[in-house]
């Protein structure tokens, strides 16, 4: 029989074994945090060599164990045998997250096709060749959790990222897709998207930018951990997407309803929305190779980031909320009738 959504996915008695993809930085090191504290075994994946090590020394310190896989997601072969050296260590993979991430802030025109590819690959390939590394191990066993760490922009495109909005539409697609063959194969193995607001991490600093002024989230802005809970209660239960904060939500909703409205709000607010007072002033990248230096989890936005979401709490307590209205309607009906 089928899983109803929201039920507890049910783990063998010993330590999760997780794979993160992007796991040295921001919602990918928070997420490392969050399983590190469950007593997860944990696969590290990015380029970066000092991040790895820094970031596996923050899981055991948590309770957990790890291994730092430099990895970068565009190569299929690279996440393959990432994926087998995890299993090597730690034995059958249970979860896959896919978080890894690059953009380009500019217009449309102003990005040249090698970066306009990098960020496709980056987002997009890199997401396809970690699912395919999980499902090829998974669907044998007919169990695990793959969750695909999305965004509202995977709905609704804004000014100034094209590629990554483009690319993030392109996993939406991918995801319906697999969740329907999925429910073809009556496969336990189960694959959910997990839509992020604007997140204070440190790409603001360290994307490719050709904008005149330094790059910030959309306000309201979330810290990753609350990203973190997300992604970690989404593995599991069988939601199938998992909207975080009201910003998400509005976005997601609106363009729906209005995404002729939706254009030209943006192109009205969407440019200084992005941008600071600052001037940008020249300073190094991660498209093509990691950024130096270990700056953490947390981008540059703390005084202005929420440390919590009352509508993701609602969502995830969603089952019992309608449960205790239908309770209460049914009070309310029961001394309605005894009055009559």
């Amino acid at each position: 029989m089928p899983i109803e959504f929201d039920q507890e996915i049910k783990r063998p008695d010993r330590p999760e074994v997780v794979v993160i993809t992007g796991a040295t930085a921001g919602v990918g090191r928070a997420v490392a945090h969050a399983f590190a504290r469950r007593g997860a075994h944990i696969g590290l994946l990015a380029r970066g060599a000092e991040r790895l090590e820094a970031t596996r020394r923050e899981v055991e310190q948590l309770g957990g164990r790890a291994i730092g896989i430099p990895t970068d997601v565009a190569d299929a072969r690279r996440v393959e045998s990432a994926a087998t050296a995890v299993e090597e260590a730690f034995g059958p993979i249970d979860t896959w997250v896919n978080n890894a991430m690059t953009s380009v802030f500019a217009e449309f025109i102003d990005i040249e096709p090698d970066e306009y590819q990098r960020v496709t690959d980056v987002c997009y390939h890199g997401t396809v060749n970690g699912t395919r590394a999980a499902l090829k191990r998974m669907l044998p066993r007919d169990r695990g959790s793959i969750v695909l760490v999305g965004s509202a922009l995977a709905y609704r495109g804004i000014p100034l990222q094209s590629a990554y909005c483009g690319a993030k539409h392109g996993v939406q697609g991918m995801f319906d897709s697999i969740r329907a063959e999925l429910h073809h194969r009556d496969s336990r193995v189960h694959i959910t998207m997990v839509q992020l607001p604007a997140v204070n991490t440190p790409q603001f600093s360290w994307v490719r930018s050709k904008l005149p002024n330094r790059s910030q989230p959309v306000p309201p802005i979330f810290q990753p951990e609350v990203a973190a809970k997300a992604v970690v209660w989404a593995a599991h239960h069988r939601r199938r997407e998992l909207f975080v904060g009201w910003p998400s939500v509005k976005a997601i909703v609106g363009n729906k309803a209005a995404p002729a409205i939706a254009d030209r709000v943006l192109g009205e607010s969407g440019y200084e929305d992005q941008m600071l007072d600052e001037p940008a002033g020249d300073r190094p990248d991660n498209l093509f190779e990691p950024f130096p230096g270990d700056p953490g989890t947390h981008g540059a936005f703390d005084h202005r980031s929420k440390s919590s979401s009352v509508q993701l709490a609602i969502s995830l307590k969603r089952r019992w909320i309608m449960l205790g209205a239908l309770g209460l309607a049914a009070v309310l009906g029961s001394m309605a009738a005894a009055r009559r």
